[in-house]
Order: C-alpha cells, then structure tokens, then sequence
C-alpha cells in the first residue's frame, strides 16, 4: 500500500479547506481516526493534490479535508493514542480540563464538524474482508439517537460503491453495555462512550457515513476511500459529474444484531474468520476457555472478528439481512 506523507512530530492538525464561490454543501471528510488506518489518508492526499492542481474544480460549497484526525496515534502506527478517538467524541465541558490527547484533539474537531453538513470517515478494519459503509439509525424521535436525514445518509452510502452497507452500531453498542451490566440499561455517561465521529454529526443536524475501505494493509484500500470521496463530491454536485459512471448497484444491507466479547485470554475461534463470512444457525464461531462453544443462534454474518481481543472486549460482532431499502424514502 502506499505509504501517506510523514507527519511531522507536532500535535498540530493538518486541515485542507476548499471553499467555492457558489453557495452548496458543506462536506467534511476524516483520515486517520485511528493511526494504524492510513488509506484514509492517502485518498484525501490525493484529492487535495488533484484540487490543488487544478485536474479537480470544486463547483460549489466548502469541502475541508483533515488527512491525519490523530497525529498521536498514526506516530506511534497503532490504533489509539492514549485511548480510541472514536469514542466519546464529545466536546469538553465548560471549565473542565481535557482527560486526555483525544479529548483535546476532539476539542478541535468538534467545532470543525458543526461547520459542516455532512461527513465521511474513512477508516479501515483488522480482518481480511471486503470495504463496506456504516450508516446509522431510520428516522425516529426516540431518546437513543434522535434522526431525520436518514434518506440522505442512505444515499450517500448508496453512491460509495461498496457492496453492503451495515446499520445498527449505537444500538448494539448499548445492548453491549447492558449485557456487561447484567441486564441493566446503561446510563447516558455510559452511552455517551459509545459516540463516534458520526453520532456526533448527526447530533449536531448533519449526516455522515463511515466507510471502512477494507483491510489495513491492503493495496487497494487508498483506491477505495479515494473513489469515495470523489463519489460523495459527485453526489452533492460539488464537482462535475461523471458522464461514464453508471448507477450505483443496490449493495446488500446488513443490521447489527449481538457484539459478544472475549471473557479469557484462551477464549479461541474456531477457524479464521474474515468480515462477512456467512454462517448457519447451529454452527459454531468459537470455544471459550472452559471448553464450551459458541454457536450461531440464526443465519447471519461475522463482522469485525477480532482474534487478540482483549479480555472484556468486543471479540466479534453479528449481523443479519436487513428489510431497509436505501432508495427509497420513509
């Protein structure tokens, strides 16, 4: 894979900002919320070059690019710095100190995002698997996580090209925090762990979709999240269109039903698994330390399977076939 620019050693962040003199969208696009997860940041390279060039014209609207969301974290070539960026991604309070270097680099982003309308965050995933887009909940007024621009959202992931689009993170994530709890329903300070890069967004009145471009390491991951930030410019008429292209195909929709996580250290799968190997109902996913073994409860999918887990953390989640259709409104 092509190695992206080498970061100064500084805690600096590095923003493109593009702005048209006709009025339109207002997109933001993350590389690097995880340091290990370079393709991000590679593709946005490559759109600033082609913009700062001229082989790329924005036609409208503000388009601001952060290539590296954690110069902590990609120096050091791992995932997190001091913890996960994309967690807890909230503003510090008034009068508070920062808890950490995320939380002050998350002090920096937030009111970047809030200038903005829509977002895509480019990241990549551990297991062998292909890329896949991460959406986030239909309309609703609930107290979970209140939405209204979920056709949008869906569009914009319709248009990345990838072959499926996954839903569901903030509620199994809470589910998760219930069964770590014993049942009990987490608090908001709990659940407020649980919000990323995207929760924040929509929170604010924006919409935004996480794409994970494929395996870290693998060669075509920077083509991908390049691609997408074109498709995503072409979508909202920010650049001119492609008279080639043709319509995106329906991807397949998977919904996030269970996380379940690695109790000991000799918890084991079964076999390797890779993001979105299928599997039956009765077939078994993994043994735990005492010998007993994890089986499918339904037809479904593994996503994100995580063989070095740490004990007490996600070891690998399931998805099944979801019945939302992204071309459609309502």
């Amino acid at each position: 894979m092509t190695a992206p620019r080498t970061e100064p050693a500084t805690d600096a962040l590095r923003i493109h900002g593009f702005s048209s003199l006709q009025p339109g969208p207002r997109l933001i696009v993350l590389g690097g919320v995880h340091g290990d997860e370079t393709c991000g940041t590679v593709g946005i390279e490559r759109v600033v070059a082609q913009l700062d060039s001229g082989a790329l014209q924005l036609l409208r609207g503000q388009l601001t690019m952060v290539p590296v969301a954690n110069p902590l974290a990609r120096r050091l070539l791992r995932r997190e710095g001091e913890r996960n960026l994309n967690r807890l991604f909230l503003p510090t309070g008034p009068g508070d100190e920062p808890a950490d270097y995320e939380a002050r680099i998350t002090n920096l982003l937030c009111p970047l995002l809030d200038r903005h309308e829509v977002l895509l965050d480019l990241h990549s995933f551990q297991s062998e698997g292909d890329a896949f887009a991460m959406i986030g909940p239909r309309d609703n007024t609930g107290t979970l996580e209140p939405f209204a621009r979920a056709f949008e959202e869906g569009q914009l992931a319709l248009h990345l090209g990838t072959s499926r689009v996954v839903e569901g993170w903030l509620d199994i994530y809470a589910a998760g925090l219930a069964q770590r709890a014993g049942g009990q329903a987490a608090d908001d300070a709990a659940l407020a762990f649980g919000w990323g890069t995207n929760e924040y967004m929509r929170s604010r009145g924006g919409y935004g979709v996480t794409l994970e471009c494929g395996q870290h390491e693998d060669p075509a991951a920077p083509d991908v999240a390049h691609a997408a930030i074109l498709s995503a410019l072409r979508l909202l008429g920010m650049i001119a269109p492609d008279a080639a292209a043709q319509p995106p195909s329906p991807p397949s929709l998977l919904r996030l039903v269970s996380v379940t996580d690695r109790h000991h250290e000799d918890d084991q799968f079964v076999r390797e698994w890779a993001t979105f190997d299928p599997v039956a109902r009765g077939e078994p996913i993994g043994v735990r330390e005492d010998g007993s073994v994890l089986h499918a409860d339904r037809d479904g999918f593994i996503v994100f399977p995580n063989a070095s887990a740490l004990p007490g953390t996600e070891w690998f989640y399931f998805a099944v076939t979801s019945d939302r259709d992204l071309t459609r409104q309502g």
